[in-house]
């Protein structure tokens, strides 16, 4: 099956860039490639509907030095969850799941988790006081954590529990996790955690498929999105995007996860592969109020919810590694970090605009204000902090309106 290209490309200006500060964000990366502090990148810019940027930069393989190329096959990781929270919400618009449900409706595992808290210095055991719903796990809220944001007890335990290895089923790894005690009260505080991991769990209970088939007759097959898989079958190996096989920075070995071969989790909070194109299609479709080409995912409604903020102000936990996951003016709705209102976080765009990224290097940006989107995918983990955020800021820099 093949997919006819769904954006036209639109000069510069007549979309409301400057066509030579729209040439200065491809200059500035390749700059990046040339000094090899960057492998390669695959960077594009939608707005009304037409490509006002689409480029394939520096190599795909540094090993080979095989070309980018703008099909290239990237390893997605944390860009996985708003797709797995779109599945989520599709089982809620067809009366299957209610957001204000206790997980355990659906995991009854999660019938007996626990919250660790500290009593005259010793850690206790106690029931939450309200149970983890399908809006905590959303909105990561629920109590969890993330092993890779520090080294807290509740944290070690998670690294202890092998989460990351993927050789678990959705299943078993729920019944891992909710054999852990939980970092927080559900509801009181945002923490980067598993919590999509554990949608992706919940989504096959309540669907009786696999996450995987799920995703691909639900959101991927109808959206057109035929090269994003949680593994990359023999014939597409060569076109994975590859990293340095050391940091540039600090010369420490780069190991991504394996995607040459299926794992019995499919990862709902990281284990997507993709390409640029199958996900514009996807932020295409978020963008249109949830249709895409005849195709509906989601309602207009149900698009609006899940990119307005659920935080409300709510704390967020400082973490050892990651400090404060949102900035400053930041909220996090349904999937996404949403942008409460210009000026106050570093980066620019207008209030609404929603967004996340990936451990691997990956981002995107959805300015609903501007009908105007942007995706940058590449596999440089210790760099993201840097080129994440400088793309975002050239692609502003090059608005005239």
């Amino acid at each position: 099956m093949s997919i006819k290209p769904l954006f036209e490309t639109g000069r510069p200006a007549e979309l409301g860039f400057c066509p030579q500060r729209i040439g200065h964000i491809q200059t500035v990366f390749e700059a990046a490639a040339a000094r090899q502090h960057l492998p390669g990148a695959v960077a594009m810019v939608v707005r009304g509907g037409r490509t006002v940027l689409h480029s394939a930069i520096g190599v795909q393989d540094p090993q080979t030095g095989q070309a980018m190329a703008l099909d290239s096959l990237f390893r997605i990781y944390s860009m996985t969850k708003p797709i797995v929270s779109v599945a989520v919400m599709m089982l809620v618009e067809r009366g299957q799941v209610l957001l204000g449900d206790p997980v355990a409706k659906y995991l009854p595992e999660f019938g007996s988790v626990q919250m660790a808290s500290h009593s005259n210095g010793h850690a206790v055991l106690d029931n939450p006081r309200t149970p983890p719903t399908v809006q905590d796990l959303l909105r990561h809220t629920a109590g969890l954590t993330y092993e890779i944001l520090g080294t807290e007890p509740i944290q070690l335990l998670y690294a202890e529990a092998d989460l990351w290895t993927r050789k678990k089923t959705n299943r078993e790894f729920s019944r891992v996790l909710a054999g852990l005690p939980l970092m927080f009260e559900p509801g009181t505080t945002f923490e980067y955690s598993r919590a999509t991991d554990l949608l992706g769990s919940l989504i096959e209970a309540v669907s009786g498929q696999t996450l995987g088939v799920f995703l691909r007759e639900n959101i991927l097959e109808p959206l057109g999105m035929l090269d994003t898989h949680f593994d990359v079958k023999p014939e597409k190996h060569h076109r994975i995007a590859e990293p340095f096989a050391q940091c540039p920075d600090t010369g420490a070995k780069v190991e991504l996860i394996d995607i040459r071969k299926p794992y019995p989790m499919e990862s709902g909070g990281a284990g997507l592969v993709s390409t640029v194109g199958d996900y514009a299609r996807f932020l295409q479709c978020l963008l249109n109020g949830g249709e895409l080409s005849g195709q509906r995912v989601l309602m207009p409604n149900t698009v609006r919810n899940m990119t307005s903020d659920h935080l409300g102000g709510m704390r967020q936990h400082f973490t050892q590694r990651s400090g404060y996951m949102l900035a400053r003016g930041v909220g996090f709705g349904l999937g996404f970090s949403v942008k409460l209102q210009e000026g106050l976080d570093p980066l620019p765009g207008s209030a609404g605009l929603y967004g996340w990224g990936g451990i691997g290097g990956t981002i995107f940006f959805v300015d609903p204000a501007r009908d105007l989107f942007g995706i940058l995918l590449t596999q440089a983990p210790n760099q993201r902090d840097h080129y994440r955020p400088l793309f975002r800021t050239l692609v502003y820099a090059a608005l005239m309106d």
